[in-house]
């Protein structure tokens, strides 16, 4: 009897088919880390989310840090249960969903009830894996799912870190925050080799970037030497705008999209897409 050459060939594009669907389906979850605040996590996450989300993308935003201010940022109710309730297994992580002033962009909130999450997980077996178990409840309904770490390399980002396949690092153009790059990537390296081995450096956003300093052109220029096709060629300016949407609860896209800030977050916007 001759081997059914078809059927085996059928098999194999049905294969590849398969591969090729996982590839371009399987949602982006990319977390936004640096133990320096003030460098623009929460800024990026919110805007950068919102523009994808007009690009027809649909986007959860998760705001890990307990001050909450990507809650506030894109306008969600703090006193719905939110992050800290799905990991402390105290309500279903989709119930804690709500919707912002986006089409297409989602949140989970925050609220400083997250830092007793610290406490409670002290113990608890494979901790650094909770919102990774609770993010594979959701992967499946979603093209990008942001998750904004708090200002520190503790418990909380540690499990932004293991929960991500991308980590994007938003860097201020001053010299304090290129001396913390080494120890972020670094920690993100040893994530990588002990906890998460799918963890890759998306790409490194330099923000409130004024061209008028030399010292915001040499840390571009020093950084781009070293890191070369991990830096985005998007620049975001130091912009007031950028400052004063959060206040509003509006991204920047709703809030002054003509804005100098806006235009650099669209810009990166498209970048992410192309590297995705």
């Amino acid at each position: 009897m001759l081997y059914d050459w078809s059927r085996e060939y059928t098999k194999r594009a049905d294969t590849l088919k398969q591969i090729y669907y996982n590839h371009v389906m399987s949602v982006k979850k990319i977390v936004f880390a640096n133990q320096k605040g003030g460098v623009g996590k929460t800024t990026s996450t919110a805007n950068l989310g919102a523009y994808l989300a007009e690009f027809g993308q649909k986007v959860l935003l998760i705001d890990l840090d307990p001050q909450g201010n990507l809650t506030s940022a894109v306008g969600i109710d703090d006193e719905i249960p939110g992050i800290y309730e799905a990991l402390s297994g105290k309500i279903e992580i989709k119930k804690t969903i709500q919707s912002t002033s986006v089409e297409g962009l989602y949140a989970i909130g925050s609220n400083i009830n997250l830092t007793g999450i610290n406490v409670e997980l002290v113990d608890a077996y494979r901790r650094e894996f909770y919102l990774d178990k609770q993010l594979k409840r959701l992967e499946d309904e979603w093209d990008y799912i942001f998750i904004d770490c708090p200002p520190s390399l503790g418990l909380l980002t540690l499990n932004g870190l293991v929960a991500a396949n991308y980590s994007i690092i938003p860097l201020q153009c001053e010299y304090f925050a290129l001396e913390g790059l080494s120890m972020l990537v670094r920690t993100i390296m040893s994530v990588k080799k002990q906890l998460n081995p799918d963890l890759e450096i998306m790409g490194i956003v330099f923000t409130m970037y004024d061209q008028r300093t030399r010292l915001a052109k040499d840390v571009v220029q020093d950084v781009s030497d070293y890191f070369a096709d991990k830096v985005f060629n998007s620049l975001i300016p130091r912009n007031v705008r950028l400052s004063e949407a959060p206040s509003h609860g509006l991204p920047i896209n709703l809030y002054d999209p003509f804005c100098s800030g806006a235009k650099g977050y669209l810009e990166l916007a498209k970048e992410v897409l192309k590297r995705g």
